[in-house]
């Protein structure tokens, strides 16, 4: 709000993106900030797992009604997946509710970076970082000279860390591209939450630089500075552009006639520069910040005297002429006559910056370092340094220049880049556990053994101390999981350390909690279910890790054995969603009374409610992600956990009710959804016949030439990160981890690549096909039928056709011999080695990014290999020319559905695939017994290579279709119920509309 609220707004508001429930929080906050009308526009709920839209109108209704009852909102209204039933039912709840009172809001100087900076007259004295600057600080100035600019990130960091609540920047050099140089680096502390969380002070002497620098800042920012020194026009004209990027402005004391060194000078030019700004320039006060110049003083030379004392005045005046506006000043100017003795400038700073801050001024450029604390100095000091700002006798300034003289000369600045180090062992160890820095955890776990004559103390003091603040940092959002990750890296590594000592005494560690995890039989996908066994790790909990495959009896012997308190289910197939219900039936079969967790990425709150919870009388729960595992948990274990399963399971009921009692779906009969199948004109279409007929068979392909095909938003998002790349590196709240994780990926796959660590094999092959009704029939060369492809229908009903694969395939019957391509590809194997060896060092983050870059590079594969196949195997887009941007928007022709996704969401199609292109033999890839890829970085698929081919969702099919299907793949009925599950009308017996 910080960032626009400058502009003439009618409303501002929140739309798409999010459901109504998920928006409450935001909604709240900003409708206790913004003193104009607030919009909301949620979309029906959050896409289902078949990415629809299912929220009745009336569940809707009553959020969004809460809302406005709630004084939030001022306009209502829906964006994706809301229907005209939905206005309706909004308009309904909400016509006769009065709407939001616009607050009053408190008068005061906003600034925001990612967090908000009010300062107001309670508002304790603003340091601005002044180290970010080509003119005062050499180390600074020549890293960007070198251009190393993420060492001059260091430097920000160090400002911020020192306890710099904004930061100057500022890059006016004779030898540098300025305007350059402050974009870049502006861009890159946009990348570091740490240092973006305080709002930048632009500062330079070249209007061109700072527009740059206007341009490169996000929220609000200051602009240091503008002045008279031109004239009022041209003042005017830059105020005016600084007040259309929504800054605030320093004013520096200075016009036509030069620098004002006196009181009167200063008062006449700010003075006039206030009227300017918010007569002529609509300025508000309280985005006015004036600088009245502070000058060196003690400089041998008598008209100087004064100066200190005069800024001072000026602060009382000024403070009393204009209240609500903000007073500034370069610190450091004052003591530029001492430079070298660092111990007499930090003494002088602390005694002016005392009593100016006591005089009204606000903020100013300091070194937060190079302050130190007032009643520290001794009297005598204070005396001498308060003469001379006070100009209180001609000899104030030789006094003060003897006393300088006579401090011995001490290191008065901290060593900033190692003042951790200096720190006592228990902060040491949360600093490197916070920060992921593994470089000295061992010799600081060896001096807390010593310290603390026993390693459990270790573990569970300060090492425990520093995890909880992880923990802690982790839950309210202030840390994200690639950092969780690495902290728990530094864990391992100090409790590996402590391990041997450990058993020298015969000693354990207390747990919070032992939890199983495992991946359900049939399933091989266990990222998820890692990152949630490191992050609970990190919470002091002990997990049982049972990896993947695991069938029901393990899980229950298991947990027997081992006597846990939780069990988690992960699974990310389909047929895992069964599985999983047949784990909860067994525990409740055999009396197992344990907290039941489900997560995946083919689970959902919805599936849990209706299939899993009623399975199971002991408590079903599932878990979005790893952020929200550790307060599952902590929950479930706590003394009130009973009253916390029941409140979830009032939670699922009614989910399940409002399922029941929800607006009906339509659906057609599989004969009537046939009549209204996708109508292609096959008389004017020539399907193109393949350039290459046989197998094509692809070993060891470089992978140099998959990674620019690498789509990067679903790493990250695997990383529960969300975001687009490579947005999301700029992104307010996850763009510093982002930029992190994305090095660190970069550096591990480079590595993979330079050392063929990984197999990228595949194997592709296009087919004679035609289309039998909703079938396709794959032949041989010698036009023998081979196989047949079965492929479901759209049955709720839709306005215009009804959807099957093996509509954009030629019929049999039309004369025309059409194609089908059949494609696998792995960047799996070599994989699990890479793994152990991370995994025998401690290294979670680095076994967890492997598997993620393997995942990335599967799909690059699959995406690279089918731009082959259009442009060469089989040739009909050999004119093709789109840019790798495009190619991953898949702006081509043709399309590549998997079995198992939307289009085609039977597993058990892959067992046909993979017969047809002797794929375990040719690619190394296995099917497991639930039809899961092992290796788990695989894809495999069909392609289509009609212009008019598109990829679509199937949603829920009927009996009638689910018979037929069956009979046409002469399948077991029970056994297909469980492999599309998801995708049954009778899955759930009245769904709400699908928008």
């Amino acid at each position: 709000w910080y960032s626009v609220r400058h502009m003439e707004l009618l409303s501002v508001g929140i739309n798409c993106a999010l459901g109504a429930v998920e928006m409450r929080p935001f909604l709240a906050d900003l409708s206790a900030v913004a003193d104009v009308p607030i919009s909301v526009h949620p979309n029906a709920g959050l896409p289902n797992e078949l990415g629809e839209y299912d929220q009745s109108p009336e569940f809707m209704a009553d959020i969004i009604g809460e809302f406005a009852s709630s004084g939030l909102v001022n306009i209502v209204g829906g964006c994706c997946g809301t229907t005209p039933e939905h206005i309706k039912a909004i308009f309904q709840k909400v016509q006769s509710i009065p709407p939001r009172t616009i607050p009053k809001i408190p008068e005061c100087t906003k600034l925001s970076g990612l967090e908000p900076l009010n300062i107001d007259k309670n508002s304790l004295f603003v340091n601005i970082g002044e180290r970010t600057n080509v003119s005062g600080s050499k180390k600074f100035a020549s890293l960007i000279r070198e251009e190393k600019y993420e060492d001059a990130l260091s430097v920000a960091i160090q400002q911020v860390d020192g306890g710099a609540q904004m930061i100057d920047v500022n890059m006016d050099e004779g030898l540098l591209d300025s305007e350059a140089c402050m974009e870049i680096f502006l861009r890159m502390i946009a990348s570091d939450p740490a240092i973006s969380r305080v709002p930048i002070v632009i500062d330079s002497s070249r209007w061109e630089v700072i527009e740059t620098g206007l341009k490169n800042i996000q929220g609000k920012g200051v602009v240091n500075s503008i002045s008279l020194k031109d004239g009022e026009e041209a003042f005017l004209e830059k105020a005016g552009k600084i007040q259309k990027y929504g800054a605030a402005v320093i004013i520096m004391s200075f016009d036509e006639k030069g620098q004002a060194d006196t009181y009167d000078r200063k008062i006449e030019i700010c003075c006039r520069s206030y009227n300017l700004l918010t007569i002529q320039a609509g300025f508000s006060p309280e985005d006015i910040i004036f600088d009245p110049n502070i000058f060196a003083v003690a400089t041998g030379l008598e008209e100087h005297n004064e100066y200190a004392h005069a800024y001072i005045r000026a602060c009382i005046k000024l403070k009393e002429l204009y209240p609500l506006s903000l007073i500034s000043g370069g610190v450091s100017n004052l003591s530029f006559s001492f430079r070298g003795n660092n111990a007499i400038r930090e003494a002088m700073h602390t005694v002016f910056l005392y009593h100016a801050i006591q005089s009204g001024m606000t903020m100013g450029i300091v070194n937060p370092g190079q302050i130190s604390i007032y009643d520290d100095l001794t009297p005598k000091l204070r005396d001498v340094i308060e003469d001379v700002l006070y100009n209180r006798s001609p000899e104030a300034g030789e006094k003060l220049l003897e006393a300088a003289q006579g401090i011995q000369q001490k290191q008065a600045v901290k060593k900033e880049d190692s003042a951790w180090r200096k720190l006592p062992i228990g902060e040491r160890l949360t600093y490197s556990l916070v920060d992921g820095i593994t470089s000295h955890i061992e010799e600081d776990t060896e001096e807390a053994r010593k310290e603390l004559e026993d390693p459990v103390k270790v573990i569970e003091g300060p090492l425990m101390d520093g995890m909880n603040r992880v923990g802690d940092l982790f839950g309210s959002g202030k840390m994200f999981l690639p950092q969780v990750v690495k902290s728990a890296r530094v864990m391992k590594k100090a409790v590996t350390y402590l391990t041997p000592f450990l058993e020298k005494a015969k000693k354990s560690t207390s747990k919070n909690g032992k939890i199983l995890l495992a991946t359900v039989k049939g399933d091989v996908h266990d990222i998820g279910k890692n990152i949630v066994g490191v992050v609970l790790g990190c919470n002091n909990y002990d997990i049982i890790d049972l990896g993947v495959m695991v069938p029901v009896q393990e899980i229950l012997k298991t947990a027997k054995e081992e006597e846990v308190d939780i069990i988690g289910l992960s699974g990310l197939i389909t047929p895992s969603l069964d599985e999983m219900v047949n784990v909860a039936s067994e525990m409740e079969r055999t009396g197992v009374k344990l907290p039941l967790l489900i997560g995946g990425a083919t689970t959902s709150k919805v599936h849990t409610a209706i299939k899993i919870e009623p399975a199971y009388s002991h408590g079903t729960i599932y878990v979005t992600d790893a952020s929200k595992s550790v307060d599952v948990v902590r929950k479930l274990l706590s003394k009130n956990r009973m009253e916390f399963q029941n409140e979830v399971s009032e939670e699922y009921a009614q989910i399940r009710l409002k399922r029941r009692d929800g607006q009906r779906v339509k659906y057609l009969t599989i004969s009537e959804s046939r009549t209204k199948k996708y109508q292609i004109n096959w008389d004017n279409y020539f399907p193109p016949e393949p350039v290459t007929k046989n197998a094509i068979i692809l070993n060891n392909y470089p992978l140099e030439e998959l990674v620019p095909y690498i789509d990067w938003t679903p790493f990250f998002t695997t990383w529960e990160l969300r975001g687009k790349y490579p947005s999301i590196l700029e992104d307010d709240k996850y763009g510093n981890e982002a930029t992190k994780l994305f090095k660190d990926a970069k550096q591990l796959l480079n590595e993979i690549v330079k050392n063929k660590l990984l197999n990228a094999n595949a194997v592709v092959h296009i087919f004679p096909a035609s289309s039998v009704g909703d079938d396709v029939e794959i032949y041989d060369l010698n036009e023998d039928a081979i196989a047949q492809v079965h492929c479901l229908r759209q049955q709720i009903k839709k306005a215009d056709y009804q959807f099957c694969l093996s509509d954009f395939i030629a019929p049999k019957d039309s004369g025309k011999q059409d194609w089908l391509g059949a494609f696998a590809v792995t960047t799996g194997i070599g994989l699990n080695k890479i793994v152990e060896e991370f995994e025998a060092n401690d290294d979670d983050y680095n076994a967890i990014m492997a598997k993620a870059l393997a995942d990335r590079l599967a799909e690059a594969f699959a995406e690279k290999l089918h731009e082959l196949t259009r442009k060469q195997y089989w040739g009909y887009a050999t004119e093709e020319n789109l840019s790798l941007e495009n190619v991953l928007k898949e702006k081509y022709y043709g399309i590549r559905p998997a079995p198992g996704y939307p289009a085609c969401p039977d597993h058990s199609e892959k067992e046909i695939l993979f017969k047809l292109l002797n794929a375990e033999v040719n690619t190394g890839i296995q099917l497991t017994s639930n039809f899961a890829m092992d290796p788990p970085a695989s894809v495999c698929g069909w392609y289509f290579s009609h212009p008019e081919s598109k990829y679509f969702s199937i949603g829920k099919i009927s009996d009638d279709q689910l018979k037929d299907y069956c009979q046409r793949k002469q399948v077991d009925l029970e056994d297909m119920k469980r492999f599309i599950s998801p995708f049954l009308k009778e899955n759930i017996q009245s769904e709400t509309q699908l928008a």
